[in-house]
């Protein structure tokens, strides 16, 4: 029996994730639900989450220095955000951050592992003779390394911005008896973390806080006075501290994190 190779599992997954929220989302539009098409996407999510998991940290070993690890990889983050999103009531926009993510694989795995299969390599140029101009292939190979590498931050300021998005949601949702107690509190912890790893999720939060500052605080009393003791709350759940002021990292810290995010991006 042949044995699929993980890497191709892998972007099948990512593919899965990504046809498959398109049609959600397409769907919502129309005010029409897809709960087997919403599972069946978080499925290739984390079967391609889980493939990384293994490539990364190994077999799962009951040890805290494994735990610590697991904890702290943001692939293992995402992927308990995708089990949660799988076995949750489903809510159509929690699709937009995997399958932004989804895309650049997608496109990446068929830069690199599609196209030259699908393409023959152009033949070496003879000493003295005129070079030819690019192959169909070499143009859309390099035209998409391009844009993948040209849009991967701006990707990722989407991604930052979405989560929070969807955190407002699912607050809402509490409200109005449309999402869970546990949602809201489940994804603010997720939020914790990627504002402890990704300078993307800092400049997120500072901004969204700042543009709620800015129309709460000039308010003045009752007002003002929750804002701000909101704030406290979130700030110092679960210990440490996550106002945009409290945590300045050194100059060139979110550079450094932003191009090391880009180059562990294949790995989700």
């Amino acid at each position: 029996m042949a044995v699929v190779d993980p890497h191709y599992l892998w972007a099948a997954g990512h593919v899965v994730m990504l046809t498959g929220s398109f049609y959600i989302l397409l769907q919502s539009i129309f005010f029409r639900s897809a709960p087997k098409t919403y599972r069946a996407s978080y499925t290739g999510a984390l079967v391609s989450y889980c493939i990384v998991v293994f490539k990364s940290l190994g077999i799962p070993s009951l040890n805290r220095a494994w735990a610590q690890r697991a904890f702290a990889d943001e692939n293992v983050q995402y992927a308990v955000l995708a089990l949660y999103w799988w076995i949750s009531k489903p809510i159509s926009i929690t699709v937009i951050p995997f399958a932004t993510f989804s895309l650049f694989h997608t496109l990446t795995f068929l830069r690199t592992n599609i196209l030259p299969k699908l393409v023959p390599a152009a033949p070496p140029v003879q000493p003295g003779q005129p070079r030819p101009p690019p192959a169909l292939y070499d143009r859309i190979s390099r035209g998409t390394q391009l844009w993948v590498k040209t849009n991967y931050d701006h990707a990722m300021k989407f991604v930052a911005y979405a989560e929070l998005a969807i955190l407002a949601r699912v607050v809402v949702g509490v409200f109005i008896f449309r999402s869970s107690l546990l949602a809201p509190l489940f994804l603010a912890h997720f939020i914790r973390l990627r504002y402890h790893a990704s300078p993307f999720t800092r400049i997120a939060v500072a901004d969204i806080t700042g543009r709620i500052d800015s129309v709460l605080l000039p308010r003045g009393g009752a007002v003002e006075n929750a804002w701000v003791t909101v704030k406290r709350v979130v700030s110092t759940w679960g210990g440490g501290h996550m106002l945009p002021g409290d945590q300045q990292p050194p100059a060139g810290a979110a550079a450094g994190a932003a191009a090391g995010g880009a180059r562990a991006a294949p790995r989700r």
